[in-house]
């Protein structure tokens, strides 16, 4: 599904003058991404224990308007539970890739009856800048630090190695959908929580520091609601 927005997603091309703009592309979240195979679906027999159903394929990509990816960092809160986690954001545009990051914030409750439906319903906030990448074939992010915080909490704290490699998860997107030359966005897979547990919050930071030192930061506010 490619979708045009209101206003375009614009993001700064870190070490350079360089801004990329996009007006009409695929947005796309990618779940069920952890590289051991066996670890992923004992995952999927737990959540199916619980009523779960689970996915028609692994990774399972789901679409998104483009209007839920935001930089803007000010975001509505809603009544259920929601959180927000870091993920490594893969960016095409004109036929080049970038690296960003971004959060796949989720509503809790929705996702016990249909995880596609529990990440549309939240904004999809992403980081205004991104690194250029040569080659997303090549690209590794095992030896990144990736961390989150809520509320000033430390959240998530480690290395994106247990994922997907960007090129393997873009490689089975272009494989699996329509999306063509077309340019898109796709959030990669998170790691896992410090305590295991979601936590709901209004200040949230993530970061992504690469091999050699660049980082890539973001820092987001869900509005006061009625948060649980």
């Amino acid at each position: 599904m490619e979708t045009s927005r209101n206003a375009p997603l614009t993001f700064n091309v870190i070490g350079t003058n360089e801004t990329i703009t996009l007006s009409q592309f695929h947005a796309v979240v990618a779940g069920y991404t952890g590289r051991d195979a066996s670890a992923v679906q004992h995952h999927i027999d737990e959540l199916a224990a619980i009523g779960i159903a689970p996915p028609p394929e692994v990774p399972m990509f789901y679409t998104m308007d483009a209007e839920l990816f935001d930089t803007s960092g000010e975001h509505d809160a809603t009544e259920n539970l929601t959180s927000g986690e870091i993920e490594p954001l893969y960016v095409r545009h004109n036929g080049r890739y970038y690296l960003g990051i971004g959060s796949d914030h989720t509503d809790r409750v929705l996702e016990a009856d249909d995880i596609g439906d529990s990440k549309r319903a939240c904004p999809k906030p992403v980081a205004s800048q991104v690194m250029a990448v040569d080659s997303i074939a090549d690209l590794s992010l095992d030896a990144c630090l990736a961390r989150s915080w809520v509320d000033g909490q430390l959240y998530q704290e480690g290395s994106l190695a247990g994922l997907r490699t960007p090129g393997d998860i873009v490689e089975k997107l272009l494989a699996r959908t329509a999306i063509g030359d077309a340019d898109f966005v796709c959030l990669g897979g998170t790691l896992p929580l410090l305590n295991g547990k979601f936590l709901a919050g209004t200040d949230w930071k993530m970061e992504l520091t690469l091999a050699d030192g660049t980082k890539i930061e973001h820092e987001y506010k869900m509005k006061e609601g009625a948060l649980q």
